[in-house]
Protein backbone atom coordinates (compact mmCIF):
# COMPACT_ATOMS: atom_id res chain seq x y z
CA UNK A 1 0.00 0.00 0.00
CA UNK A 2 1.36 3.41 -0.90
CA UNK A 3 0.75 6.91 0.39
CA UNK A 4 0.52 9.68 -2.21
CA UNK A 5 1.60 13.30 -1.86
CA UNK A 6 -0.20 15.38 -4.49
CA UNK A 7 0.99 18.91 -5.15
CA UNK A 8 -2.42 20.54 -4.99
CA UNK A 9 -1.77 23.04 -2.21
CA UNK A 10 -1.28 26.61 -3.49
CA UNK A 11 1.73 26.85 -1.19
CA UNK A 12 3.41 24.16 -3.24
CA UNK A 13 2.89 25.76 -6.66
CA UNK A 14 0.42 25.65 -9.58
CA UNK A 15 1.56 22.52 -11.49
CA UNK A 16 0.19 19.05 -10.77
CA UNK A 17 2.37 16.05 -10.07
CA UNK A 18 2.61 13.34 -7.46
CA UNK A 19 5.11 11.16 -5.72
CA UNK A 20 4.56 7.95 -3.81
CA UNK A 21 6.35 7.09 -0.59
CA UNK A 22 6.04 3.37 0.07
CA UNK A 23 5.56 2.31 3.65
CA UNK A 24 8.35 0.09 4.95
CA UNK A 25 10.67 0.45 1.94
CA UNK A 26 14.17 1.96 1.98
CA UNK A 27 14.03 5.72 2.08
CA UNK A 28 15.00 6.31 -1.53
CA UNK A 29 11.38 7.45 -1.77
CA UNK A 30 11.98 10.06 0.90
CA UNK A 31 15.06 11.19 -0.98
CA UNK A 32 12.93 11.39 -4.11
CA UNK A 33 10.52 13.59 -2.17
CA UNK A 34 13.32 16.02 -1.50
CA UNK A 35 14.35 16.02 -5.18
CA UNK A 36 10.70 16.55 -6.11
CA UNK A 37 10.46 19.57 -3.81
CA UNK A 38 13.67 21.14 -5.08
CA UNK A 39 12.94 20.58 -8.76
CA UNK A 40 9.33 21.72 -8.76
CA UNK A 41 9.88 24.74 -6.52
CA UNK A 42 13.26 25.59 -8.10
CA UNK A 43 14.77 26.49 -4.71
CA UNK A 44 17.16 24.78 -2.34
CA UNK A 45 15.67 22.57 0.32
CA UNK A 46 16.78 24.87 3.12
CA UNK A 47 14.51 27.53 1.62
CA UNK A 48 11.34 25.41 1.91
CA UNK A 49 11.29 24.79 5.64
CA UNK A 50 7.90 26.49 5.84
CA UNK A 51 6.44 23.78 3.56
CA UNK A 52 7.57 20.86 5.70
CA UNK A 53 4.64 21.14 8.10
CA UNK A 54 2.22 21.18 5.17
CA UNK A 55 3.88 18.08 3.73
CA UNK A 56 3.74 16.38 7.11
CA UNK A 57 0.02 16.97 7.45
CA UNK A 58 -0.70 15.65 3.95
CA UNK A 59 1.06 12.34 4.64
CA UNK A 60 -0.01 12.20 8.30
CA UNK A 61 3.47 12.65 9.77
CA UNK A 62 4.43 14.87 12.68
CA UNK A 63 6.72 17.80 11.84
CA UNK A 64 9.86 16.31 13.38
CA UNK A 65 9.76 13.07 11.41
CA UNK A 66 8.82 14.86 8.19
CA UNK A 67 11.92 17.00 8.59
CA UNK A 68 14.10 14.01 9.39
CA UNK A 69 12.79 11.94 6.49
CA UNK A 70 13.16 14.77 3.97
CA UNK A 71 16.67 15.69 5.11
CA UNK A 72 18.20 12.31 5.83
CA UNK A 73 16.22 9.91 3.65
CA UNK A 74 15.86 6.94 5.98
CA UNK A 75 13.02 4.43 5.80
CA UNK A 76 9.93 5.05 7.88
CA UNK A 77 6.71 3.30 8.81
CA UNK A 78 3.23 4.84 8.75
CA UNK A 79 3.66 5.15 12.54
CA UNK A 80 6.34 7.81 11.74
CA UNK A 81 8.95 6.11 13.93
CA UNK A 82 12.19 4.44 12.72
CA UNK A 83 12.41 0.78 13.73
CA UNK A 84 15.12 -1.86 13.88
CA UNK A 85 17.91 0.65 13.30
CA UNK A 86 21.38 0.02 14.63
CA UNK A 87 23.26 2.54 16.77
CA UNK A 88 25.58 3.30 13.85
CA UNK A 89 22.61 3.95 11.57
CA UNK A 90 21.00 6.24 14.13
CA UNK A 91 24.24 8.14 14.56
CA UNK A 92 24.59 8.45 10.81
CA UNK A 93 21.10 9.91 10.60
CA UNK A 94 21.91 12.30 13.42
CA UNK A 95 25.06 13.44 11.63
CA UNK A 96 23.01 14.07 8.49
CA UNK A 97 20.60 16.23 10.48
CA UNK A 98 23.55 18.10 12.02
CA UNK A 99 24.98 18.79 8.58
CA UNK A 100 21.60 20.06 7.43
CA UNK A 101 21.42 22.35 10.45
CA UNK A 102 24.82 23.78 9.55
CA UNK A 103 23.65 24.37 5.98
CA UNK A 104 20.56 26.13 7.33
CA UNK A 105 22.75 28.35 9.51
CA UNK A 106 24.83 29.21 6.45
CA UNK A 107 21.65 30.06 4.55
CA UNK A 108 20.57 32.24 7.47
CA UNK A 109 23.87 34.11 7.39
CA UNK A 110 23.43 34.83 3.68
CA UNK A 111 20.04 36.34 4.47
CA UNK A 112 21.60 38.34 7.32
CA UNK A 113 24.12 39.78 4.86
CA UNK A 114 21.28 40.88 2.58
CA UNK A 115 19.45 42.42 5.54
CA UNK A 116 22.61 44.29 6.51
CA UNK A 117 22.92 45.77 3.00
CA UNK A 118 19.25 46.76 3.01
CA UNK A 119 19.59 48.48 6.39
CA UNK A 120 22.65 50.37 5.21
CA UNK A 121 20.96 51.59 2.04
CA UNK A 122 17.78 52.62 3.89
CA UNK A 123 19.53 54.17 6.89
CA UNK A 124 17.85 51.80 9.35
CA UNK A 125 19.56 51.05 12.66
CA UNK A 126 21.61 47.90 13.10
CA UNK A 127 19.71 46.53 16.06
CA UNK A 128 15.95 46.05 16.26
CA UNK A 129 15.03 44.93 19.78
CA UNK A 130 11.36 44.40 18.90
CA UNK A 131 12.34 42.06 16.06
CA UNK A 132 14.71 40.14 18.34
CA UNK A 133 11.91 39.70 20.87
CA UNK A 134 9.56 38.42 18.16
CA UNK A 135 12.18 35.90 16.96
CA UNK A 136 12.81 34.59 20.48
CA UNK A 137 9.09 34.36 21.30
CA UNK A 138 8.44 32.56 18.01
CA UNK A 139 11.24 30.14 18.82
CA UNK A 140 9.92 29.39 22.30
CA UNK A 141 6.36 28.91 21.07
CA UNK A 142 7.40 26.65 18.21
CA UNK A 143 9.68 24.67 20.51
CA UNK A 144 6.77 24.03 22.85
CA UNK A 145 4.65 22.82 19.91
CA UNK A 146 7.36 20.34 18.94
CA UNK A 147 8.04 19.17 22.49
CA UNK A 148 11.51 20.73 22.60
CA UNK A 149 12.91 22.62 25.59
CA UNK A 150 12.11 26.32 24.89
CA UNK A 151 15.24 27.42 26.78
CA UNK A 152 17.41 25.33 24.45
CA UNK A 153 15.87 26.94 21.38
CA UNK A 154 16.07 30.45 22.86
CA UNK A 155 19.76 30.03 23.71
CA UNK A 156 20.44 28.75 20.19
CA UNK A 157 18.59 31.66 18.61
CA UNK A 158 20.41 34.15 20.84
CA UNK A 159 23.74 32.83 19.55
CA UNK A 160 22.51 33.23 15.98
CA UNK A 161 21.27 36.75 16.70
CA UNK A 162 24.59 37.69 18.28
CA UNK A 163 26.49 36.37 15.27
CA UNK A 164 24.14 38.27 12.96
CA UNK A 165 24.72 41.49 14.89
CA UNK A 166 28.49 40.99 14.70
CA UNK A 167 28.23 40.69 10.93
CA UNK A 168 25.97 43.73 10.58
CA UNK A 169 28.03 45.90 12.94
CA UNK A 170 31.28 44.99 11.19
CA UNK A 171 29.82 45.78 7.76
CA UNK A 172 28.37 49.07 8.99
CA UNK A 173 31.71 50.14 10.48
CA UNK A 174 33.38 49.43 7.14
CA UNK A 175 30.63 51.04 5.05
CA UNK A 176 30.44 54.16 7.21
CA UNK A 177 34.19 54.32 7.67
CA UNK A 178 35.36 57.63 9.10
CA UNK A 179 38.91 57.12 7.89
CA UNK A 180 38.94 58.09 4.22
CA UNK A 181 42.70 57.60 4.25
CA UNK A 182 43.25 59.76 7.34
CA UNK A 183 46.25 58.80 9.45
CA UNK A 184 46.17 57.38 12.97
CA UNK A 185 49.05 56.57 15.32
CA UNK A 186 48.47 53.99 18.05
CA UNK A 187 51.16 54.26 20.73
CA UNK A 188 51.28 50.84 22.36
CA UNK A 189 49.71 49.35 19.25
CA UNK A 190 51.33 45.93 19.69
CA UNK A 191 49.58 45.36 23.02
CA UNK A 192 46.26 43.55 23.30
CA UNK A 193 44.01 46.60 23.47
CA UNK A 194 46.35 48.57 21.24
CA UNK A 195 45.98 45.91 18.57
CA UNK A 196 42.19 46.06 18.94
CA UNK A 197 42.26 49.78 18.16
CA UNK A 198 44.64 49.27 15.24
CA UNK A 199 42.21 46.76 13.70
CA UNK A 200 39.23 48.96 14.50
CA UNK A 201 40.70 52.00 12.77
CA UNK A 202 41.97 49.97 9.82
CA UNK A 203 38.44 48.63 9.26
CA UNK A 204 37.22 52.21 8.96
CA UNK A 205 39.72 53.12 6.28
CA UNK A 206 42.36 54.84 8.39
CA UNK A 207 46.02 54.52 7.47
CA UNK A 208 47.33 53.05 10.72
CA UNK A 209 50.81 53.40 12.19
CA UNK A 210 51.98 51.42 15.22
CA UNK A 211 54.51 52.52 17.82
CA UNK A 212 55.54 50.00 20.46
CA UNK A 213 58.74 49.17 22.34
CA UNK A 214 58.27 45.46 21.58
CA UNK A 215 58.54 45.78 17.79
CA UNK A 216 61.29 46.66 15.34
CA UNK A 217 61.19 49.62 12.98
CA UNK A 218 59.54 48.90 9.66
CA UNK A 219 56.85 50.16 7.29
CA UNK A 220 54.25 52.04 9.36
CA UNK A 221 55.73 50.80 12.63
CA UNK A 222 58.21 52.28 15.06
CA UNK A 223 59.92 51.10 18.22
CA UNK A 224 60.11 54.68 19.54
CA UNK A 225 56.91 56.63 19.09
CA UNK A 226 58.73 59.95 18.78
CA UNK A 227 60.34 58.68 15.57
CA UNK A 228 56.87 58.45 14.03
CA UNK A 229 56.31 62.18 14.56
CA UNK A 230 52.96 63.73 15.46
CA UNK A 231 51.58 64.55 12.02
CA UNK A 232 48.48 62.38 12.43
CA UNK A 233 44.76 63.00 12.40
CA UNK A 234 44.32 60.83 15.49
CA UNK A 235 46.81 59.74 18.14
CA UNK A 236 45.77 56.98 20.55
CA UNK A 237 47.78 56.42 23.72
CA UNK A 238 47.33 52.71 24.55
CA UNK A 239 50.54 52.21 26.54
CA UNK A 240 50.72 50.91 30.14
CA UNK A 241 49.40 53.36 32.73
CA UNK A 242 52.81 53.88 34.31
CA UNK A 243 54.19 55.43 31.11
CA UNK A 244 51.04 56.83 29.49
CA UNK A 245 51.14 59.91 31.71
CA UNK A 246 54.66 60.76 30.52
CA UNK A 247 53.69 60.18 26.89
CA UNK A 248 50.76 62.58 27.23
CA UNK A 249 53.05 65.20 28.76
CA UNK A 250 55.56 64.78 25.93
CA UNK A 251 52.79 65.13 23.37
CA UNK A 252 51.78 68.41 25.02
CA UNK A 253 55.25 69.76 24.25
CA UNK A 254 55.06 68.59 20.62
CA UNK A 255 51.55 70.05 20.18
CA UNK A 256 50.00 67.69 17.62
CA UNK A 257 47.16 69.18 15.57
CA UNK A 258 45.06 66.03 15.46
CA UNK A 259 42.80 64.47 18.09
CA UNK A 260 44.64 62.86 21.03
CA UNK A 261 43.03 60.46 23.49
CA UNK A 262 44.10 57.79 25.96
CA UNK A 263 42.33 54.52 26.74
CA UNK A 264 43.57 54.14 30.33
CA UNK A 265 41.71 52.01 32.88
CA UNK A 266 42.54 54.72 35.44
CA UNK A 267 42.67 58.47 35.02
CA UNK A 268 44.50 59.48 38.22
CA UNK A 269 47.98 58.81 36.75
CA UNK A 270 47.03 60.62 33.53
CA UNK A 271 45.37 63.79 34.80
CA UNK A 272 48.52 65.94 34.71
CA UNK A 273 49.36 64.93 31.14
CA UNK A 274 45.78 65.48 30.00
CA UNK A 275 45.72 68.93 31.58
CA UNK A 276 49.03 69.83 29.93
CA UNK A 277 47.65 68.86 26.53
CA UNK A 278 44.57 70.96 27.18
CA UNK A 279 46.70 73.94 28.28
CA UNK A 280 48.80 73.59 25.11
CA UNK A 281 45.67 74.03 23.01
CA UNK A 282 45.57 70.43 21.79
CA UNK A 283 42.37 68.52 20.98
CA UNK A 284 42.34 66.05 23.86
CA UNK A 285 39.84 63.49 25.09
CA UNK A 286 39.98 60.52 27.46
CA UNK A 287 38.11 57.25 27.05
CA UNK A 288 37.94 53.89 28.82
CA UNK A 289 36.70 50.82 26.90
CA UNK A 290 34.84 48.60 29.37
CA UNK A 291 35.56 45.50 27.32
CA UNK A 292 38.52 43.31 26.51
CA UNK A 293 40.64 42.82 23.39
CA UNK A 294 38.68 39.71 22.40
CA UNK A 295 35.45 41.68 21.96
CA UNK A 296 33.95 41.44 18.48
CA UNK A 297 30.47 42.85 19.08
CA UNK A 298 30.14 46.20 20.87
CA UNK A 299 26.39 45.94 21.39
CA UNK A 300 25.76 45.79 25.14
CA UNK A 301 29.32 46.97 25.86
CA UNK A 302 30.18 50.29 27.49
CA UNK A 303 32.64 52.96 26.43
CA UNK A 304 33.29 55.71 28.99
CA UNK A 305 34.14 59.24 27.87
CA UNK A 306 35.73 61.36 30.59
CA UNK A 307 35.41 65.13 30.48
CA UNK A 308 38.79 66.87 30.28
CA UNK A 309 37.35 70.27 29.41
CA UNK A 310 37.28 69.91 25.62
CA UNK A 311 33.73 69.21 24.47
CA UNK A 312 34.67 69.40 20.79
CA UNK A 313 37.40 66.77 21.16
CA UNK A 314 35.10 64.49 23.15
CA UNK A 315 32.45 64.78 20.42
CA UNK A 316 35.08 63.93 17.79
CA UNK A 317 36.11 60.84 19.78
CA UNK A 318 32.48 59.74 20.09
CA UNK A 319 31.99 60.13 16.35
CA UNK A 320 34.69 57.52 15.74
CA UNK A 321 32.37 54.93 17.34
CA UNK A 322 29.10 56.20 15.87
CA UNK A 323 28.79 53.24 13.48
CA UNK A 324 28.97 50.74 16.35
CA UNK A 325 26.31 49.77 18.88
CA UNK A 326 28.50 50.53 21.91
CA UNK A 327 26.80 52.34 24.79
CA UNK A 328 28.56 55.66 25.34
CA UNK A 329 28.74 56.94 28.93
CA UNK A 330 29.85 60.39 30.07
CA UNK A 331 31.74 60.68 33.36
CA UNK A 332 34.00 63.03 35.29
CA UNK A 333 37.63 62.06 35.87
CA UNK A 334 37.32 61.74 39.67
CA UNK A 335 34.00 59.88 39.44
CA UNK A 336 35.59 57.47 37.01
CA UNK A 337 38.40 56.32 39.30
CA UNK A 338 36.17 56.17 42.39
CA UNK A 339 33.71 53.86 40.64
CA UNK A 340 36.41 51.86 38.88
CA UNK A 341 37.89 51.07 42.29
CA UNK A 342 34.80 48.89 42.81
CA UNK A 343 34.03 47.79 39.25
CA UNK A 344 37.58 46.62 38.51
CA UNK A 345 39.64 46.91 41.70
CA UNK A 346 37.25 45.06 44.00
CA UNK A 347 36.26 42.38 41.48
CA UNK A 348 39.90 41.73 40.58
CA UNK A 349 40.93 41.50 44.24
CA UNK A 350 38.07 39.12 45.04
CA UNK A 351 39.12 36.71 42.31
CA UNK A 352 42.81 36.97 43.19
CA UNK A 353 41.93 36.16 46.81
CA UNK A 354 39.80 33.22 45.63
CA UNK A 355 42.45 31.53 43.50
CA UNK A 356 45.20 32.38 46.02
CA UNK A 357 43.25 30.59 48.76
CA UNK A 358 42.80 27.59 46.46
CA UNK A 359 46.45 27.55 45.37
CA UNK A 360 47.63 27.64 48.99
CA UNK A 361 45.04 25.17 50.29
CA UNK A 362 47.13 22.10 49.54
CA UNK A 363 44.19 20.55 47.68
CA UNK A 364 44.91 19.34 44.16
CA UNK A 365 43.00 21.20 41.45
CA UNK A 366 41.89 18.01 39.61
CA UNK A 367 40.42 16.62 42.84
CA UNK A 368 38.43 19.80 43.45
CA UNK A 369 37.24 19.79 39.85
CA UNK A 370 35.81 16.28 40.25
CA UNK A 371 33.52 17.35 43.08
CA UNK A 372 32.82 20.94 42.05
CA UNK A 373 29.42 22.60 42.41
CA UNK A 374 27.59 25.03 40.16
CA UNK A 375 28.68 27.99 42.32
CA UNK A 376 32.28 26.81 42.44
CA UNK A 377 32.42 26.26 38.68
CA UNK A 378 30.99 29.72 37.96
CA UNK A 379 33.45 31.43 40.30
CA UNK A 380 36.34 29.35 39.01
CA UNK A 381 35.54 30.34 35.43
CA UNK A 382 35.82 34.05 36.25
CA UNK A 383 38.90 33.56 38.44
CA UNK A 384 40.63 31.56 35.71
CA UNK A 385 40.11 34.42 33.25
CA UNK A 386 41.61 36.88 35.75
CA UNK A 387 44.58 34.58 36.39
CA UNK A 388 45.35 34.47 32.66
CA UNK A 389 45.37 38.25 32.24
CA UNK A 390 48.26 40.70 32.56
CA UNK A 391 49.39 40.79 36.23
CA UNK A 392 51.32 44.04 35.74
CA UNK A 393 48.22 45.80 34.45
CA UNK A 394 46.18 44.43 37.34
CA UNK A 395 48.75 45.75 39.81
CA UNK A 396 48.57 49.18 38.20
CA UNK A 397 44.79 49.20 38.57
CA UNK A 398 45.16 48.47 42.28
CA UNK A 399 48.24 50.56 43.04
CA UNK A 400 47.75 53.70 40.95
CA UNK A 401 44.14 54.43 41.89
CA UNK A 402 43.97 56.94 44.72
CA UNK A 403 40.56 55.49 45.62
CA UNK A 404 41.79 51.89 45.49
CA UNK A 405 42.37 51.07 49.16
CA UNK A 406 38.78 51.79 50.23
CA UNK A 407 37.21 48.81 48.42
CA UNK A 408 40.12 46.56 49.48
CA UNK A 409 39.55 47.51 53.13
CA UNK A 410 35.83 46.85 52.69
CA UNK A 411 36.59 43.41 51.22
CA UNK A 412 38.86 42.50 54.13
CA UNK A 413 36.29 43.73 56.63
CA UNK A 414 33.50 41.76 54.96
CA UNK A 415 35.60 38.58 54.96
CA UNK A 416 36.38 39.15 58.65
CA UNK A 417 32.69 39.55 59.50
CA UNK A 418 31.83 36.34 57.68
CA UNK A 419 34.54 34.49 59.59
CA UNK A 420 33.35 35.96 62.88
CA UNK A 421 29.71 34.94 62.37
CA UNK A 422 30.74 31.40 61.40
CA UNK A 423 33.22 31.02 64.29
CA UNK A 424 30.68 32.28 66.84
CA UNK A 425 27.79 30.27 65.42
CA UNK A 426 25.74 33.43 64.88
CA UNK A 427 23.28 32.22 62.27
CA UNK A 428 21.09 35.31 62.56
CA UNK A 429 24.00 37.64 61.69
CA UNK A 430 25.00 35.39 58.80
CA UNK A 431 21.46 35.40 57.40
CA UNK A 432 21.32 39.19 57.67
CA UNK A 433 24.50 39.49 55.60
CA UNK A 434 22.95 37.41 52.83
CA UNK A 435 19.63 39.24 52.97
CA UNK A 436 21.39 42.61 52.78
CA UNK A 437 23.31 41.45 49.74
CA UNK A 438 20.17 40.08 48.11
CA UNK A 439 18.36 43.39 48.56
CA UNK A 440 21.30 45.37 47.18
CA UNK A 441 21.75 43.16 44.12
CA UNK A 442 18.01 43.24 43.39
CA UNK A 443 18.39 46.98 42.67
CA UNK A 444 20.68 46.14 39.75
CA UNK A 445 17.78 44.55 37.87
CA UNK A 446 15.55 47.60 38.23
Amino acid sequence: MAMFLSKTSPALGPSRSSISISRGRPASQATAARVFIESTLRVTFVSVQSHILTIARLVHLDFHWALVCCTTGFQFQQTSKPVNMSLDELRKNLSNVDRRLIEMIAERQHIVADISKTKLSSGAGTRDYAREKDVLNMGRDHAAELGIDPDLVENFLQMLIRTSLETQERERVVAEGKGDGRRVLVIGGAGKMGRWFVDFFASQGFATTIADTTIEDGPAQFRNWTDAGVDFDVIVVAAPLAVSGRILAQLAVLKPKGLVFDIGSLKSPLIDGLKELRAAGCKVASIHPMYGPGTRLLSGRHLIFCDVGDAEATAAAKELFAATMVEQLDMGLDDHDRLIAYVLGLSHALNIAFFTALAESGEAAPKLAQMSSTTFDSQLLVAAAVAQDNPHMYFEIQNLNKFGLGPLDALCEAAGRIRETVASGDEEAFVKLMQKGRDYLAQRRQ
